[in-house]
């Protein structure tokens, strides 16, 4: 069944903090104690350490993990396809209450989620955004929608609320000169992203958020042109979303963290020196292979990995660079504290992998 178009909500949702406070509790639940979980060295109790990794895909589109295991990059670690999810806090989430070991969302999400208590740390940066790669933030070619004053009581369509559209939609606004007050009437409506287009041209919302492969096709299709872009509102090229896992899987077991974030940070490294017809390829053969009745015709348009750092490593400023965002929407009231927020002790890619032969 389609999912339907959500209601409008306004841009300054008021859920978050019930939300986090829920998925902490059962995080806390799961622990079966008062506090977060703790876990024990690995071995110590004469278990040896998990060998299948449990995840969450994307419809159509081909994650980095799935890449590193069709390469042979995390030789005796296994996925496991636990279910899609278009949302990268419920990414998260997932993988905070124990349904999930390994899952990614935009920076703010990561904080968000952390900040709340949740048990996580982010690993590795798996997206980001380039000259090549990108969100753009588009009206059909004829609207009237020509400013940031223009978008007050008009619909904006993004993936999910409280993430990485939210964060670049809220920035773009205040930097443009609009109030609180003004903000708080530009409406945001969750569409999911491969329905965005389809909202977009038959005038469901006034603006359509389209990244990646979904951007490059609706530019092939015509009729739309980008009222602004995030490279272009914070500045580019940066990374914008992290890899977690959670602390007590890392240290139970810290042999699998370091083959599954190092085989990531050999399949960006892959992406950015294979030739483009190759890593297409290579994503329409996955995408194939999993069996999930899934197009691969969006997969033509693919540019780049979009990762900024060398091997997705982390750095202060991924985390720093949404302060001013975070305080705004009253997620934290004072400076970050980086070293709760991220480790790169499990990425042991030291320089850019070189291009590997696919297996099979």
């Amino acid at each position: 069944m389609k999912n339907r178009l959500l209601p409008a909500r306004t841009i300054r949702t008021t859920g978050t903090a019930s939300a986090m406070a829920a998925v902490v509790a059962v995080t806390l639940a799961l622990s079966g104690c008062g506090g977060p979980a703790t876990a024990q060295p690995a071995g110590s109790d004469g278990g040896a350490e998990v060998k299948t990794v449990r995840y969450q895909g994307s419809p159509n589109t081909v994650a980095l993990v799935e890449v590193a295991e069709d390469l042979g990059y995390l030789g005796d670690v296994k996925l496991e396809w636990v279910s899609n999810t278009t949302s990268g806090p419920q990414s998260i989430q997932s993988v905070a209450t124990d349904q999930t070991d390994i899952g990614g969302a935009f920076t703010g999400a990561v904080i968000k989620l952390i900040e709340a208590g949740a048990p996580v740390k982010a690993v590795i940066n798996y997206y980001g955004e380039d000259k090549e790669t990108f969100t753009g933030y588009y009206v059909e070619e004829g609207s009237p929608i020509r400013t940031a004053r223009d978008l007050i009581g008009k619909k904006i369509a993004v993936n999910t609320l409280g993430a990485h559209h939210e964060a670049v939609i809220t920035t773009h606004l205040r930097n443009s000169g609009l109030t609180p007050e003004e903000i708080n009437q530009v409406q945001l409506v969750v569409v999911p992203p491969n329905e965005t287009e389809v909202a977009l041209r038959k005038k469901q919302v006034d603006v359509g958020t389209l990244g990646g492969v979904l951007q490059d096709r609706a530019l092939a299709e015509g009729g739309v042109r980008a009222l602004f872009t995030d490279v272009g509102v914070i500045g580019g090229p940066f990374d914008a979303g992290q890899y977690v896992l959670r602390n007590d899987f890392l240290v139970k077991n810290p042999e699998t963290s370091r083959t599954l974030v190092t085989g990531v940070a050999k399949a960006i490294e892959w992406q950015r020196s294979t030739p483009r017809e190759q890593v297409i390829a290579k994503f329409e053969e996955i995408i194939t292979k999993r069996g999930r009745n899934e197009s691969t015709e969006a997969l033509k348009y693919w540019k780049s990995v979009g990762v900024a750092s060398p091997g997705g490593r982390i750095q202060d400023t991924d985390f720093t660079r949404w302060a001013d965002y975070l305080k705004s929407a009253g997620i934290i009231s004072s400076d970050l504290d980086t070293s709760t927020l991220y480790t790169n002790e499990f990425n042991l890619l030291e320089t850019p992998a070189p291009a590997a032969t696919p297996k099979g």
